[in-house]
């Protein structure tokens, strides 16, 4: 061992204030995959003890006795209906209605020790401890209260607390769901050109997802479409985003333009697509 070697003391300890860790476990002994499984244990039982010692006295807001597949599908049909062809609804809804977990005392061990990634495991440990109003684990720790990976939306006890009038964090994190899936994962046909279940530009992911939250609470709360055109107004004129990667005042722009058409989620995914450049005659001559 090296002076500059770290100890496995201390990759843990920076594994917990951080959710960094050394891809290539050098603080543990033995080859690459024996070394891999021991840090693994080490950082995920460490990770497991501190969680439980700041959740310590704490009661988790009870989960509603309501099923979540029922609720999902409520929340996400609307969104599906109006993004995808008919004959592909009923794939992407068997889907999304099953993609849902809400944190809890009951599962977070679990969650913790099982899920693949160590920085998506401490920042799960930080959504579920926020939800108990207990100390984060670092100062860098995301304030969330919804994650989205692959095809699951973790989602805080919290949501059923949330009393704004525009948002819905089972909607937000399912939008998601659209860029990070592929076609094949539900069995859809897949080409060189649709691979994903949605094409949404890189940058505009997350303005995607907050229009497609506050359009649907638009829609839960407006029966004709003058209310919806008043709604999309109230949006505009006391939203608050605090992510920086997004532009409130864009987000407000597609909403008043979704509640004004049809079906103002094919609005919200055309605003947020990709910018398709023509190809020039040369890159056509290459290509035949």
């Amino acid at each position: 061992m090296t002076d500059t070697q770290p100890t496995i003391a201390q990759e843990v300890e920076r594994y917990l204030r951080t959710g960094n860790t050394d891809p290539h476990h050098t603080a543990w002994p033995g080859g690459f995959l024996e070394s891999a499984q021991r840090a693994h244990n080490d950082l995920r039982n460490a990770l497991v003890s501190e969680v439980k010692r700041l959740a310590a006295g704490r009661t988790p807001r009870p989960v509603p006795e309501v099923g979540t597949v029922a609720l999902t599908r409520q929340k996400v049909e609307p969104m599906v209906r109006g993004l995808f062809p008919r004959v592909e609804q009923d794939a992407v809804l068997a889907m999304l209605e099953k993609s849902v977990v809400f944190l809890t005392s009951d599962n977070i061990e679990r969650l913790l020790r099982e899920h693949a990634y160590d920085s998506s495991a401490w920042d799960l440990a930080n959504l579920y401890l926020a939800s108990l109003g207990a100390e984060l684990l670092g100062e860098e720790a995301p304030l969330i209260v919804g994650l989205s990976e692959a095809t699951t939306c973790y989602v805080s006890p919290e949501y059923f607390a949330g009393n704004e009038p525009f948002a819905d964090f089972i909607v937000h994190e399912a939008a998601h769901i659209f860029h990070n899936c592929k076609r094949r994962t539900v069995g859809l046909p897949e080409t060189r050109w649709r691979e994903w279940l949605l094409d949404i530009e890189f940058r505009k992911r997350e303005t995607f997802a907050y229009s497609c939250e506050a359009y649907s609470r638009v829609l839960e709360q407006a029966s004709t479409a003058s209310e919806r055109r008043q709604l999309a107004a109230d949006f505009g004129a006391t939203v608050r985003i605090s992510d920086e990667r997004v532009d409130a005042a864009e987000v407000a722009e597609i909403i008043r333009e979704a509640a004004a058409a049809r079906n103002g989620w094919k609005v919200i995914l055309g605003r947020c697509a990709p910018i398709r450049r023509p190809l020039s005659s040369l890159s056509i001559s290459r290509a035949t």
